[in-house]
């Protein structure tokens, strides 16, 4: 077995970005193997933070060793395969990240705005399954259990029991979320989920060295798997292997980005302020029938 971290790869990008396609599709090369989020354990500089912004200064000896350890301990149960992390919360958390993987391959993956409050929005709405439970508690030390278990709780005590149409609060915790959430409908946050999120990945990415960092965009990815999945494995020095081009054309689908013409489009153009300077940042447009619809907001508007 290796006594050595070989250099993971990292994908940042947001909750409901592609962050899983990417991840599967490059995982069906032999020599690499995915972990699934493990959020809990990238919290373990200050687990009862109210938020998911972590900085450099947060990456202590400390930290940095345990989490190096978790990966190597998780690299040697597999073979000694590559490891390829994602946990959309990092998208808050890049500097962290980095500081205490400096050796890593790093990806980052954005998605249309409009497509993510829709996807969002619809995870708000669920429960964690059990299944996401177990997955969970798997990379959470026993230490840290009590600073978990009473979200877990609040959430089945909201859903289940108060029957509330959504969750307390689902996907990364931008510093202020909890007030928002007190003062602003689901929609904005949303869509400060969205926003904050490239402004800090835009901020903190521009520290990399150039070509360091790949960067993706969920439409063009669907729309050509196989070219991006092969500027992927170039950049993550991994030979394209016929199995991936054979997985992209199976497990990629491109019907996926008009979801959100389920809403009003006034629904939607209401949420420009909130979006439109990361939008122009990505190259994203405003649709048609969004930019019509734009300054006749509906009343009561929230799905």
């Amino acid at each position: 077995m290796s006594d050595e971290l070989i250099p993971p790869i990292i994908l940042f990008g947001n909750t409901r970005s592609g962050t899983s396609m990417v991840q599967n599709l490059l995982a069906t090369h032999p020599d690499v193997v995915s972990w699934y989020e493990p959020r809990t354990l990238w919290l373990c500089a200050d687990p009862g933070r109210e938020h998911d912004e972590f900085e450099e200064i947060d990456a202590t000896e400390k930290v940095k060793r345990h989490i190096r350890k978790r990966f190597l301990k998780y690299q040697r149960r597999h073979g000694n395969r590559i490891v390829m992390e994602k946990t959309p919360a990092n998208i808050l958390k890049i500097p962290y990240v980095r500081a205490i993987l400096p050796e890593a391959t790093f990806l980052f993956i954005v998605r249309n705005p409009f497509s993510f409050i829709s996807s969002v929005e619809l995870k708000w709405q669920r429960t964690l399954s059990g299944k996401g439970i177990r997955r969970r508690l798997k990379s959470t030390p026993i230490t840290q259990l009590p600073y978990y278990a009473g979200r877990f709780i609040r959430q089945y005590f909201d859903k289940r029991v108060l029957g509330r149409k959504y969750q307390a609060i689902w996907g990364p915790r931008y510093k202020g979320i909890e007030e928002d959430l007190q003062t602003h409908d689901l929609m904005t946050v949303i869509a400060r989920q969205w926003s904050v999120g490239s402004k800090k990945a835009a901020r903190d990415l521009a520290c990399f060295d150039e070509g360091q960092v790949l960067r993706l965009r969920y439409e063009d990815f669907v729309q050509d798997p196989v070219a991006d999945l092969k500027r992927v494995c170039a950049h993550c020095a991994l030979e394209m292997l016929p199995e991936m081009v054979e997985a992209a054309h199976e497990q990629v689908y491109s019907d996926r980005r008009f979801k959100w013409r389920r809403f009003d489009p006034r629904d939607l153009a209401r949420l420009l302020p909130e979006i439109q300077e990361e939008m122009q940042r990505h190259g994203y447009e405003v649709p048609p029938e969004i930019a019509q619809a734009n300054g006749t907001p509906r009343q009561n508007a929230q799905p």
